[in-house]
């Protein structure tokens, strides 16, 4: 039955609607029916968009490959694919439909703007931000462009920069609250601060949503600490969490299951032949906070070292090949899967670098895949970092993650968390005694130098020198700790909890 274009387009704008409010299986249901109706290009998008926000790749790649034979030089098309890619971290298969969409328009700012985001990850920060740039001479007033050039800005240590495209971010829209903490990540306030000001002033003037809400109030809670209202502080961290956490259906519960599942699978020794990785490889891993990115940053100061940074790939890659249905760790087969394992690793890594230096992945969360990494990379150095409790917990607590960190946002949740954390390191130290390499914060601040020596000799490295001056390496830094690892090495963040215990009596008999 043939439908009208009038109802056509209603029923477009109400799909658009539900699309960008969440109702996925809505919009894939509707927009099915609809697409047996009336083949229209825009159906496509809207559908491979509604799978890929429910985190079903396949099928929004089958949706828009169907659109693709109809249309095979349609941009929206190409971008739309070309993004699942990317957010399947196939970096490859992404860069070929963007530069096939850039082909046919050159002009095209989404497609820009997503291939920057991929020569960002290839740490090809340059060849970013000469697109990033292109992109605002063709339009200097869409919001993501001068976001994503302030982040690599960020990044690479140009924080002048990066805040002067923050503020044009928000000129754009004053709502991007995202933009008014990073910028309070790199500004240091006083009462009378102009940006301190404003944000106040949002609190009251501007219907905030909860998402715009929580990065607002953890960008208040940095200031409030910077001119050591720490009551005011501490209000605004912990309501920036509770905003966050009503956006999750975090339960503390999953966790246990899946470390206990972990511990499991590990209890008795695996039967497989290793196989030593070609490349060397350093993890350097342990809780969120605990200094990974400064370690990091030192290690990868080195001439033979190249820094990695934060990667996914070890985690999406662990899934892909171990999870069956309800199964956490299938163990059939583990011969192939160890090697699918190690080449599907080193293939995504040797994107980033292919030379002959060690490669360092700093993920902290990879200390739960210990396993993995010694049974299946069995020639790699394992360095992992520890902190204080309550100080690490706390810093955890006042800090926005951009990935899957939602213990972190209730104090209890993130108390119990770091047990089933200690609990699992207690375990892979038990099982491997001699592979892993602990390196106390507290001890580094103290002590670097013979620090950094101790842990070189570890990771079977020569003495160099750049490891002492790891403020001077330009590395770009993607996560929180972007400004600590860019200065020398400093002792205020030890007990930096201590102001703040009258509020954290809970988690502290947590940790006990």
């Amino acid at each position: 039955m043939k439908i009208s274009h009038k109802e056509f387009s209603n029923k477009i704008t109400i799909l658009t609607n539900k699309l960008n409010n969440g109702y996925l299986n809505e919009v894939i249901n509707d927009g099915l029916l609809l697409l047996k109706k009336v083949n229209q290009p825009i159906l496509y998008n809207i559908l491979s968009s509604a799978f890929q926000a429910k985190g079903d790749f396949e099928n929004s790649i089958k949706i828009i490959e169907e659109g693709l034979k109809i249309d095979p030089h349609n941009i929206y098309f190409l971008n739309n694919i070309g993004l699942t890619y990317y957010k399947k971290n196939d970096l490859i298969k992404a860069e070929e439909y963007f530069n096939r969409a850039i082909n046919i328009d050159p002009d095209f700012i989404n497609v820009l703007n997503n291939l920057a985001c991929i020569k960002t990850d290839l740490n090809l920060v340059d060849e970013a931000i000469e697109l990033l740039q292109k992109s605002l001479s063709l339009n200097k007033n869409v919001l993501q462009t001068n976001y994503n050039l302030a982040s690599i800005f960020q990044s690479i240590g140009n924080f002048e920069k990066s805040i002067e495209y923050f503020k044009q971010t928000l000129e754009i829209n004053p709502r991007f609250t995202k933009a008014d903490r990073n910028i309070a990540l790199m500004s240091n306030y006083n009462k009378e601060n102009k940006h301190f000001i404003e944000m106040k002033n949002k609190l009251s003037k501007l219907d905030l949503n909860n998402t715009e809400l929580h990065e607002l109030h953890f960008a208040l809670g940095k200031a409030h600490e910077d001119v050591k209202n720490h009551n005011e502080a501490f209000n605004n961290f912990e309501k920036a969490n509770d905003y966050k956490k009503k956006t999750t259906n975090y339960k503390i519960e999953t966790d246990i299951k899946e470390f206990q599942e972990i511990k499991e699978k590990f209890a008795n020794k695996l039967n497989i032949k290793k196989k030593f990785n070609k490349k060397k490889l350093i993890f350097i891993l342990g809780m969120p906070r605990s200094g990974t990115s400064l370690i990091e940053q030192i290690i990868s100061s080195h001439s033979d070292v190249y820094g990695g940074g934060e990667l996914v790939y070890l985690t999406d890659i662990i899934f892909k090949i171990f999870s069956d249905k309800n199964i956490f760790f299938d163990t059939k087969n583990l011969e192939n899967k160890s090697k699918i394992l190690q080449d599907e690793y080193l293939k995504k890594i040797c994107l980033i670098d292919n030379s002959d230096k060690c490669f360092t992945d700093k993920t902290p969360l990879n200390f739960k895949w210990i396993g993995f990494i010694i049974n299946f990379f069995p020639n790699s150095k394992i360095i992992h970092c520890k902190r204080n409790s309550l100080d690490n917990c706390w810093s955890i607590f006042k800090n926005n993650f951009d990935g899957n960190l939602n213990f972190s946002n209730n104090l209890s949740d993130l108390g119990k968390y770091y047990k089933l954390y200690e609990d699992l390191m207690l375990f892979w130290k038990k099982k491997y005694p001699n592979q892993i390499y602990d390196l106390v914060y507290e001890d580094m601040t103290s002590d670097h130098e013979n620090e950094i020596k101790k842990v070189l000799k570890f990771c079977n490295l020569p003495w160099d020198n750049n490891c002492l001056k790891h403020y001077e390496n330009k590395k770009s830094i993607k996560t929180v700790s972007f400004l600590q690892a860019r200065k020398p090495i400093y002792r205020s963040s030890v007990n930096s909890s201590e102001v703040y215990l009258e509020y954290l009596a809970k988690l502290k008999s947590i940790l006990r």
